[in-house]
């Protein structure tokens, strides 16, 4: 089963948990041993012959499968798929011992599918949780269970971003496991970096929206050889709505000038722009900063008339 993208429920009964930055895999263990398989169905046991030891799990069960994520942590301490590519590509199982001793995963588990002959698919995600803690009971020496959280989301999200991890899931508490599905009973959730921008001018729109406001242009300032300038960060145009949308178009044509205040060109050919006196900042929500310094897949959030232009900086 497959999260979709997605925003914090606004009804309760959903379980919250982080988004762990791995490989997918079922953990299949019976009296044959331990049998790894990822999300494409390809065998992946050799690649990690640490999480073998799962194997002390059928002192008292007889069959389990399991579902998580395989980790493996960067320099940082936090997960790295960086790292995992050093690990997830092996088919040589004497060069899989040798990553294993070197740069150990973490199975991080989060559901069970099967339990002593019987499959638990059917049962509410509550339900199997609670067979699955019986399973897991202790961490152990490459795994754990993973946490869960039934309130203030928004505090584990603000968690979650603040240590840069990939973001969290949402998972209803009633919903049964869809095999092979993506479902809406489970949301991933990544976190927005947000910050405030310097409003530079505006960007016409297209079709629809043609020669009216279809973006502002942001910046940052940076200190320069002749003091602070204006470095572009991108335009923002998601989030706005029309009222917002004449509001700026009226505002930056009174505070209008005829060059462009940004230190270097503002890029995207082909769009029509108008230059606006650095007076205004904005607050906005984003993914992260691409190589040249522009905003990914940034939200409009609103003004924010406490702000000195002169004071806004790259944050992260």
């Amino acid at each position: 089963m497959k999260a979709v993208a997605g925003q914090v429920p606004a009804e309760e009964g959903f379980a919250y948990e982080i988004k762990w930055d791995g490989m997918r895999v079922l953990a299949f263990l019976d009296e044959d041993g331990v049998r790894l398989a990822s999300a494409a169905g390809n065998d992946a046991t050799i690649s990690f012959p640490e999480l073998g030891a799962l194997s002390g799990l059928l002192d008292d069960f007889d069959s389990v499968i399991l579902d998580g994520e395989v980790v493996a942590m960067g320099s940082d301490g936090t997960p790295s798929f960086a790292a995992l590519q050093h690990r997830m590509h092996i088919h040589d199982q004497r060069t899989a011992v040798e990553r294993a001793t070197e740069s150990p995963v973490m199975f991080a588990i989060f559901d069970l599918l099967h339990l002593n002959g019987y499959d638990t698919v059917e049962l509410p995600l509550a339900d199997r949780r609670k067979l699955l803690e019986q399973v897991i009971d202790k961490p152990g020496s490459h795994w754990r269970l993973t946490d869960q959280t039934f309130d203030d989301p928004a505090a584990l999200l603000a968690t979650v971003t603040e240590r840069g991890l990939e973001g969290i899931v949402a998972k209803r508490l009633q919903s049964t496991y869809q095999e092979g599905k993506r479902h809406r009973h489970w949301l991933k959730i990544k976190p927005k970096r947000r910050q405030e921008f310097v409003v530079g001018g505006w960007a016409e729109g297209r079709d629809g929206n043609a020669g009216g406001l279809g973006s502002l242009l942001l910046g940052v300032m940076k200190s320069g050889p002749d003091g602070g300038e204006l470095v572009p960060a991108g335009s923002v145009g998601s989030g706005l709505n029309d009222r917002e949308r004449q509001w700026w178009k009226e505002q930056l044509e009174l505070d209008a000038v005829n060059e462009s205040p940004f230190a270097s060109p503002v890029g995207e050919h082909g769009r029509t722009f108008h230059w606006s006196q650095p007076t205004h900042v904005v607050e906005v929500a984003f993914g992260d900063w691409t190589e040249d310094g522009h905003l990914r897949h940034p939200v409009y959030l609103g003004r924010r008339n406490d702000k000195d232009p002169t004071d806004v900086v790259r944050e992260v």
